[in-house]
């Protein structure tokens, strides 16, 4: 935890010594009474927190409060469902590296049993991306949508969007080489759309669909990789191209 975040409702309440990242503070970054540590609001600003007493059940924090840090990259990513510990990845480390939002689908060759998965039921999905995001020493989470399919996807992203499938199969061209990103200008970048199929790949019907909703088919090279390596290499070659490194 580079960063240690709070809801707004966690700050004017005791944190209790079970919680991790009481724990952490404790054990890992071995803070005493009237130390301070970094500290961050959820979808708000970063700042200081201090820890004021430890008591037998719980710490008692207070928090100093400074600006919000910048808006995430203006990436959105579509993801076929994939096993939940590769969503974890993805969701965590997606995060990390600052991406909008991301769209997990239904399809037509992905599991659909992964949809009722206890990553997404329990809520659990939201503490990785709380994890990504105190990694990257940021506050801001991506907007996440699960379970809708692919076509619903599609047509809710909005017009002006450059928009990119990856897939190993058909694509031609290269996406560290892809000519919709050549003209895009770090200083007002427009919303870049990734999508990426399930781990067994996009349908012949999905690769239609992803054409007629203005997608371009790109690839990562000759090598086949794992779903969650894929969306953070592509993720990470589309940050370069925008200047955001």
């Amino acid at each position: 935890m580079n960063l240690i975040l709070f809801e707004s409702d966690e700050t004017d309440r005791p944190l209790p010594r079970t919680d991790p990242r009481a724990r952490h503070l404790l054990e890992i970054l071995r803070r005493g009474p009237g130390d301070t540590f970094d500290a961050g609001l959820i979808n708000g600003p970063r700042g200081k927190g201090t820890l004021a007493a430890i008591g037998a059940n719980e710490l008692r924090l207070s928090f100093q409060w400074g600006e919000a840090p910048a808006l995430p990259s203006s990436i959105t990513l579509i993801v076929g469902l994939p096993r939940p510990q590769t969503a974890r990845d993805i969701l965590r480390d997606a995060t990390a590296l600052g991406v909008a939002a991301m769209h997990f689908v239904l399809t037509e060759k992905g599991e659909r049993s992964y949809a009722d998965s206890t990553l997404w039921t329990s809520g659990e999905w939201r503490h990785q991306l709380i994890a990504g995001a105190g990694q990257a020493f940021d506050t801001r989470l991506p907007e996440i949508t699960h379970g809708r399919t692919l076509k619903e996807a599609l047509v809710s992203q909005p017009a002006g969007a450059v928009r990119l499938a990856l897939d190993h199969y058909e694509a031609t061209q290269a996406l560290s080489r892809c000519h919709s990103l050549n003209d895009i200008s770090p200083a007002l970048p427009p919303l870049i759309v990734l999508a990426f199929g399930p781990e067994r790949g996009w349908s012949a019907t999905e690769r239609e669909q992803l054409r007629k909703q203005g997608f371009s088919l790109v690839h990562l090279g000759s090598r086949v990789l794992r779903a969650e390596t894929a969306v953070i290499a592509a993720v990470t070659l589309v940050r370069v191209r925008l200047g955001l490194t």
